[in-house]
């Protein structure tokens, strides 16, 4: 397809009284290309993805200005497609792999993986807990860390886990946001939400800086997050997602997960985080559960 569209562009130089007919051609075969490209690519790589074709917006643009004698399209489609490809750099760093990995791997194979389609069915030893048991546990502690994902996204809870985390620092709880690189849908999601929200940035932190808190933390709050935070990357090599770096959750002396169910994440395996004996799993929408778990934690 690539090199038909070459040759089409030769086509439009050599014989320009067809541009019509080879223009429309060439819009069909760019957007197969682009189906093409972008199909077989697993849905938990999506935002290197979208980061990706970011990039490759700002090129376009870039060249549409040489074409045009444009100076401002040539420097702010060269500034976006510069961005873009350093952060699609940065979030394939984040996952452990090459960006020749993501497009052209067999990452999103997940029907063929052994621990695909796992559901609530496959989970043990679930320890399911209420909106006053979960204050209850962060009544005591002294140091918590949030871990934002596209849960808190969905229900729109920024603000709510922001009057959580406020609470618990009036009773003298230190708290921390920790933001993993590919959490959410978007590069950046999670920092944008919760700006939004008005959290101060210095209690953001990145993996790097937060994952050795989580041995001395008293309780990790997950709020939607899976992949992410999925020790079957760190032990288990057969898994999908093995070698990508998570946030080391399990780690923390208690876990709380607000999730609306036992559902999988973008890589559709099992996450052990979910039976584990330190877990405790609140199954709500964000928003409702962080609500009421402040309500209560105001209470005590």
């Amino acid at each position: 397809i690539t090199l038909s569209i070459l040759g089409l562009g030769v086509w439009f130089v050599i014989d320009p009284e067809q541009v019509e007919a080879a223009f429309w051609i060439v819009l069909g075969a760019s957007a197969l290309l682009g189906i093409l490209l972008v199909l077989p690519i697993g849905g938990a790589d999506m935002p290197v993805v979208i980061s990706l074709l970011n990039s490759y917006s700002g090129i376009a643009a870039a060249v549409t200005g040489f074409v045009l004698m444009n100076k401002v399209l040539i420097v702010a489609g060269s500034l976006v497609g510069a961005t873009g490809l350093i952060l699609t750099q940065i979030m394939c760093k984040a996952m452990n792999r090459s960006l020749a990995n993501v497009a052209f791997g067999t990452f999103g194979k997940v029907e063929e993986s052994s621990g695909s389609k796992q559901g609530a069915r496959d989970y043990t030893g679930i320890k399911s807990c209420s909106a006053e048991d979960a204050a209850m546990v962060l009544e005591s502690a002294q140091s918590a860390i949030v871990v934002p994902g596209y849960g808190l996204a969905v229900s729109r809870a920024q603000h709510a886990i922001k009057d959580l985390a406020q609470v618990l620092e009036s009773k003298g709880a230190d708290v921390k946001y920790a933001i993993h690189p590919v959490a959410g849908r978007m590069p950046g999601h999670m920092n944008v939400l919760l700006a939004e929200a008005a959290v101060p940035c210095e209690q953001l932190y990145e993996m790097d800086q937060i994952n050795p808190a989580f041995d001395q933390a008293d309780v990790a709050i997950v709020v939607g997050a899976n992949d992410v935070t999925n020790p079957a990357a760190r032990n288990e090599p057969g898994s999908p997602i093995y070698g990508m770096p998570i946030l080391d959750v399990d780690k923390a002396k208690s876990v709380i997960v607000i999730k609306r169910s036992l559902s999988p994440g973008f890589a559709g395996i099992k996450n052990p985080l979910f039976e584990n004996e330190k877990t405790l799993m609140l199954f709500s929408d964000a928003k409702n559960a962080i609500e009421q778990t402040t309500k209560e934690l105001k209470n005590l």
